[in-house]
């Protein structure tokens, strides 16, 4: 046992000799989820699967938001129904106006007849006065059924309006049901391949809890720890050499970029070796490395700066 701790010893010190940092591969994980509580009709993704961005993988019942918008749509279709018709009350004034215009027509044809005859002393000023009141009676009589007709009209406008104006805020939940409709479908965000699945068709799920776990594999990130002494030789958008384990004494070598590096240090993280055996605190950076398949989620990589001999 003695002898084998030993061997391990000796390896390790080698492998921390020859690389200046070590951490492990991760990935962007998307936890997609239902936007709407109910029961799965259909979920067409399975572990390993590669899914693209925005494709429908999935829908949720949204049955009963259905009859919801159906029935909104039958409120909004019945406020028509509700709004009165001003024709006929207005047709019979008219005709009442008609009848009233026609005997006023009658009447200022009779008053000049009378003035003519006046003038040839064939009639009294009593007839033309007499006339003349009519008159004033036939245009008073005019004015007032005209009248009518435009309160009727502004009536019935105003009570149409009335009863419409409560169709705003039906048709705007018309477009709210339609927006929930829309989320019964579920949408893959983002290009990647399925990691774990969590549920099945004909499960009911809640609005927010988690179905499947999607990452795009294609690029990996290795988490590495270097000590501080380490800081003065690496920058952001530096090129660096990652190798990873190839069987016994081998190693399959990607060229990677360094995207960030955190600026406190933390304690060496138990799995992770250093260069410096001695050192305590280190400072994490995210190497992006292009993924040939070969990369897996969790396994050990190795950098070299490349400046260092």
């Amino acid at each position: 046992m003695v002898i084998g701790s030993l061997l391990i010893t000796a390896s390790c010190n080698n492998r921390n000799g020859k690389f200046d940092a070590s951490g492990t591969f991760e990935v962007n994980e998307v936890i997609v989820s239902s936007e709407l509580s109910g029961k799965i009709l259909s979920l067409n993704v399975e572990e390993g699967q590669t899914l693209s961005k925005d494709s429908v993988v999935g829908i949720v019942d949204a049955a009963a938001i259905s009859l919801q918008k159906e029935q909104v749509e039958a409120n909004i279709q019945a406020l028509s129904e509700k709004t009165a018709d001003a024709s006929p009350q207005v047709k019979l004034l008219e005709n009442q106006l008609a009848v009233q215009q026609s005997q006023l027509n009658n009447l200022l044809h009779e008053q000049t007849r009378i003035q003519n005859l006046l003038k040839q002393d064939a009639a009294t000023g009593k007839q033309l006065d007499d006339i003349t009141a009519q008159v004033d009676v036939a245009k008073k009589s005019l004015a007032v059924t005209q009248q009518q007709i435009n309160v009727q009209r502004n009536n019935i406008a105003t009570q149409n309006r009335s009863i419409l104006s409560e169709g705003k805020p039906l048709q705007k939940r018309v477009a709210q049901l339609d927006d929930q409709l829309k989320r019964a479908s579920i949408i893959n965000p983002v290009a990647g391949t399925v990691i774990t699945k969590y549920a099945e068709a004909g499960e009911v799920t809640s609005a927010g809890k988690a179905l499947y776990k999607v990452a795009d594999l294609s690029t990996m990130t290795l988490r590495a720890y270097p000590t501080g002494s380490q800081l003065s030789t690496i920058k952001l958008g530096q090129k660096v050499k990652v190798m990873v384990d190839d069987g016994e004494k081998k190693y399959k070598e990607f060229d990677g970029t360094i995207t960030w590096i955190a600026d406190k240090a933390e304690f060496t993280p138990k799995t992770i070796q250093t260069k410096d055996e001695r050192a305590n605190l280190v400072y994490a950076i995210k190497i992006k490395v292009k993924n040939d398949g070969y990369l897996k989620i969790g396994m050990y990589g190795e950098v070299k700066f490349g400046n260092n001999q």
